[in-house]
């Protein structure tokens, strides 16, 4: 396995230069800038990217006004509580996408979230406090107690929010495979631990948050700024 200045090098010589790299790294939140994003926020963030999900984004986004007003502002309890024919309702809302399978999956996350606030006072704290070294521990966890939360889903839900983690786009993939950290994209327990271990070293090494080393990964990559 490269160090992380191995791979940083690499990167900046296929985007022309260490600068150029910089720019390119993805913005993080500190934990307490995420325990002051609302349960609400949450909730809408998740929701969304359930229906981006092997769709349009923009088509989604652009919608997403609409959203915000069928499912109550997103407020947990009132969509936690939604009945079935509120939400079979939402099926002859044409400014909403009317998918049953992903509307469903809003009132079931809502119910995660207000379980998460019971017992962390809100489910943003829960978010904020959960240890970057073990950010497959919260894939799983979102896996197992979310809806439609999974493989890349909760991957993008964190991203977006500004919690640190990596993501398994194709060119981080590629660099992991050349690193011979795993030999395909992980989805098993063990390729998990794996991953998270090697990301643990990077960060101990470099002291960059996760969100850098998977960019700097996928940069370091593919063709040359020559050929690019």
């Amino acid at each position: 396995m490269d160090s992380f200045d191995a791979i940083f090098e690499r990167a900046a010589q296929r985007k022309g230069g260490a600068k150029a790299v910089e720019t390119l790294l993805p913005k993080t939140k500190s934990a307490a800038a995420l325990r002051k994003i609302s349960d609400d926020r949450w909730l809408s963030a998740m929701t969304k990217v359930i229906f981006q999900a092997g769709f349009v984004w923009k088509v989604v986004e652009n919608k997403w006004p609409a959203f915000e007003d069928a499912f109550h502002g997103f407020h947990p309890a009132r969509v936690a509580a939604m009945h079935d024919e509120e939400l079979e309702a939402l099926m002859k809302n044409d400014a909403i996408i009317r998918n049953f399978a992903k509307i469903k999956a809003a009132p079931h996350n809502a119910r995660m979230l207000c379980d998460l606030a019971a017992e962390h006072g809100s489910a943003a704290r829960f978010f904020a406090d959960w240890p970057a070294n073990d950010i497959v521990g919260l894939y799983d966890y979102l896996k197992k107690h979310g809806k439609r939360l999974s493989g890349s889903s909760a991957q993008f839900l964190l991203r977006q929010m500004g919690k640190d983690t990596f993501v398994f786009s194709r060119d981080v993939v590629a660099a992991l495979i050349a690193q011979g950290i795993v030999d395909k994209e992980p989805k098993s327990k063990a390729a998990l631990a794996k991953v998270q271990t090697a990301f643990n070293a990077w960060a101990e090494e470099s002291g960059r948050p996760l969100a850098h080393i998977s960019r700097t990964l996928a940069l370091s990559t593919g063709p040359t700024l020559e050929h690019a």
